[in-house]
């Protein structure tokens, strides 16, 4: 009778099982408002990175004219303070306690109103010119260190949005493709606004002895700009806080005591998976950075292409957001390491522009390499995820440790880009570039010829190759103490 009465038993259980799985898996769905709230949360961001990227460096020598290697110690500096906040907003969000509206939420809202005003005084022309470099280095320090104390806790919300790696990797794409339409709409609005301020100077006519004057326009044209990006940041920030909730740590163990920050980075570090994902994407991010900030220098003075400057960025920055869409399900169809392929198309065009700078050549070059930036975006962000669980199934520890990982990765990430628009502009120093000048001399162009094309390209090339010859993580037995950590995981891995 014992016998009997268990094996009616049996398959009830069995049947249960796929029907609890069913809900969790209905559970970890995102609606479609969730999805695209959470992307325009990352649109302000993107708006002014993408106006600083590419036309800071242009303001500051042509407008500002500032000298070139104080424009290199701003850049540096800026880059350095950003990356240097990581860790810090990192710890302290690490260190921080859960509120009624989550525990990384708060710090996107507290970042907002102080964002918005130093980006504004970036762009603002102060009335003495003996210190402008020292006004700039400030504003564009305290821009970069409020940027990401604002990135860290919204892009580690990832984590917190749904325990499904598929729902994870939808809102990705959401969030990417949102982010890629900032980029478009920071290089289309600001390019606008400001395209008056950079008109053709009158060199066959009259060559002047030294730089030329600074219009009131291009200052008022500059500020106007630089205000209606600043207010993006409250109004995307105030929808992200309406449309998106965020989830309790899954992963906290029962006591509810995890490790302290220092301790979690020294682990997180040392994980194989992680640091091969974040040495590769060292030079592939700071090669795309390079790209990004000397493409318009190299259209307004080492080519004649001043008239298709917007053209150029806008065809960039269409491209990549259309395809976003399409890396996503290449991603998903072919896998992740396969993907990253798609970055290295590139390569021949960026020296191709170097050599034939034509407008027809122009236009091709930027619609692949918007083909290739997109892919380069959204492949690191949707490896992250994948890492944190790999690095969560080998060592059950308390929450917090996603903050962890994306703070240390942008961290790093931001100091390469660091060094590396710091040296190329102070290289802009050692060829004679001449801030205000209406033409360069020939040193000049060579160097910007070099900056777009063998520089990412060496970069992009080492950093696939440590992508693709690194470890793949391993993934653990299948005991039940894991079985849910496992069925997070599904079929993605950088494997």
């Amino acid at each position: 009778m014992a016998a009997s009465a268990g094996a009616p038993g049996a398959p009830a259980v069995e049947e249960a099982r796929p029907a609890e799985r069913s809900s969790d898996s209905r559970a970890g769905q995102l609606s479609f408002c969730t999805k695209v709230c959470y992307g325009i949360g990352g649109m302000p961001n993107q708006v002014a990175s993408s106006a600083t990227a590419f036309y800071l460096q242009l303001f500051l020598l042509d407008v500002a004219q500032i000298p070139a290697a104080q424009v290199s110690l701003v850049l540096f500096g800026g880059k350095v303070s950003g990356a240097a906040a990581d860790p810090v907003a990192g710890f302290f969000i690490n260190r921080s306690s859960r509120t009624g509206s989550g525990r990384l939420m708060p710090w996107v809202l507290g970042c907002t109103p102080f964002i918005a005003g130093a980006y504004f005084l970036l762009w603002f022309l102060p009335p003495f010119s003996s210190l402008r470099g020292l006004w700039y280095s400030a504003f564009y320090c305290l821009f970069q260190a409020l940027a990401t104390s604002l990135q860290v806790p919204y892009a580690a919300l990832t984590m917190r949005l749904t325990p499904c790696p598929r729902e994870r990797d939808s809102a990705t794409a959401y969030r990417m493709t949102m982010e890629m339409a900032g980029t478009l709409m920071g290089a289309a609005v600001h390019g606008l606004l400001v395209s008056g301020a950079h008109r053709p100077h009158p060199c066959e006519d009259a060559a002047p002895p030294g730089p030329l004057a600074v219009s009131a326009d291009a200052t008022r044209l500059y500020s106007i700009a630089a205000a209606v990006v600043a207010m993006m940041y409250p109004v995307c920030s105030g929808l992200l806080c309406l449309g998106v909730k965020e989830r309790p740590d899954s992963s906290a163990p029962a006591s509810g005591q995890g490790l302290s920050f220092l301790a979690g980075l020294g682990l997180t570090v040392r994980h194989p998976p992680y640091l091969k994902l974040v040495i590769s994407f060292l030079f592939i991010s700071a090669a795309i950075q390079v790209e990004q900030s000397y493409l318009v220098l190299f259209c307004t003075h080492a080519s004649r292409l001043h008239d298709h400057v917007q053209g150029v960025v806008l065809t960039i920055l269409v491209s990549a957001v259309l395809s976003t869409p399409l890396w996503e399900w290449v991603l998903q169809r072919f896998g992740k390491k396969t993907s990253a392929f798609g970055i290295c198309v590139m390569v021949p065009f960026a020296i191709l522009l170097a050599a034939v700078p034509t407008a027809p050549v122009a236009y091709v070059v930027a619609f692949v390499s918007g083909l290739s930036i997109a892919v380069s975006l959204l492949l690191p962000w949707s490896m992250l995820p994948d890492v944190v669980d790999d690095f969560q199934l080998q060592h059950q520890h308390g929450p917090g440790l996603e903050t962890i990982f994306y703070s240390s990765y942008v961290f790093f990430t931001k100091l390469s880009g660091a060094g590396a628009l710091g040296i190329s502009t102070l290289s802009l120093e050692f060829a004679g570039y001449k801030a205000g000048a209406c033409k360069q001399a020939e040193q000049v162009v060579v160097t910007l010829k070099v900056l777009i094309g063998a520089v990412p390209t060496c970069m992009i090339l080492t950093g696939l190759c440590i992508l693709m010859a690194g470890p793949a993580p391993k993934v653990p037995s299948q005991d039940p103490s894991r079985r849910l950590s496992l069925q997070r995981r599904t079929s993605y891995s950088l494997a």
